[in-house]
């Protein structure tokens, strides 16, 4: 049995660190656990343009330690009107790392999201000449749609054809929840890859109601079955190099989670790495974690893995506190004792 697991600093793939308040009380915490983040766009109002993406990249920096080691990637958030030579441009001054698509109204502050992704055709292929990946949350948002069934439809009437359509753009289905996408990713091209969160490795369906309604459980993508669960498990610990670690953590104030209509997203970041760790030790694979968190993600980004190294030992530690205080104090994921901590630095 392995107690002791050294492996490259990891990055993180996806995150929310949102603004203001917020962004002062969490972007620590991935700043100190994470080397690079690819940081979502989904502000109010959205980071659309080059210049706001330059502007909420040094409202980040002044958010993080000055003694961490962490560099923001910034991502465009994509909308009917993206004006494709300001990608180009935010590409080539080293500005923007990937593109984020937002089906309107699929999740937090996605009103200004894409009504109509066959219409961006000019848009994707402006990304395929400047190497700026699509970044997707793959839901429709049809009302007629169960949520359950959101990713499913996705990937049938929407991802397949601009997969097809555009035989050189990159592009990560984030977040993926369902054996469905699992599958689909395994089987489409090299140039398509998934980020697979800690708390959809963790927790069901079912998870989100035990024992009453938790509201803290509650994301979207919403959690799937436990057969879709099993399916992220594998794939995510198998060793392929098209899945990688993003947390997708998205903090909201307690007030926001605890009311009659709560807001979507899980705070997961403060013991992410912990979980991912426990998941593989479980799924006998901790000699995969390091390629899942740490080296398939800048291979798909074109990037450098880390050289610095953290050090994981299985010891047994409470479940992460809260974060923030006030309108900015969030509940952690996840709730129950941790069976594996980051060794502090010498």
């Amino acid at each position: 049995m392995t107690d002791r697991l050294t492996i490259r600093r990891p990055d993180d793939w996806h995150v929310h660190l949102r603004d203001g308040a917020m962004l002062a009380a969490v972007a620590p915490l991935t700043a100190t656990r994470f080397a690079r983040a690819i940081v979502m766009p989904n502000l109010v109002p959205p980071v659309t343009t080059t210049a706001e993406a330059i502007a909420y990249r040094e409202r980040i920096r002044a958010a993080v330690p000055a003694s961490a080691r962490f560099t923001p990637l910034m991502t465009a958030y994509l909308t009917d009107h993206t004006d494709p030579a300001d990608l180009a441009a935010g590409a080539a001054q080293g500005v923007f790392t990937a593109v984020k698509l937002y089906p309107a109204h699929a999740t937090t502050n996605s009103a200004h999201g894409v009504t109509d992704v066959a219409k961006l055709d000019k848009v994707f292929a402006a990304m395929e000449r400047a190497g700026l990946p699509l970044l997707v949350h793959g839901e429709v948002t049809r009302p007629s749609v169960d949520v359950f069934d959101r990713e499913t439809l996705f990937i049938d009437e929407v991802l397949d054809g601009l997969v097809q359509r555009h035989p050189g753009l990159r592009l990560v289905l984030e977040h993926i929840t369902t054996r469905r996408a699992a599958d689909y990713v395994l089987a489409a091209p090299e140039r398509v890859a998934a980020t697979i969160t800690p708390h959809h490795l963790v927790i069901n369906r079912t998870d989100i109601f035990r024992g009453g309604l938790r509201p803290h459980l509650y994301c979207l993508p919403i959690a799937k079955r436990e057969e879709d669960r099993i399916a992220l498990r594998r794939v995510a610990t198998s060793g392929n190099a098209k899945f990688f670690l993003g947390t997708d953590s998205a903090p909201h104030g307690v007030e926001a989670k605890e009311c009659a209509c709560g807001a979507a997203g899980i705070f997961n970041v403060g013991a992410a790495i912990e979980v991912y760790a426990q998941v593989f030790d479980e799924e006998g694979a901790l000699d995969r974690l390091e390629a899942f968190a740490s080296l398939n993600g800048p291979r798909f980004y074109r990037l450098p893995p880390n050289e610095e190294r953290i050090v994981l030992v299985r010891a047994q530690q409470p479940a992460p506190e809260a974060v923030g205080a006030g309108p900015t104090r969030v509940r952690a994921f996840p709730e129950t004792a941790l069976a594996w901590r980051i060794e502090p630095a010498a």
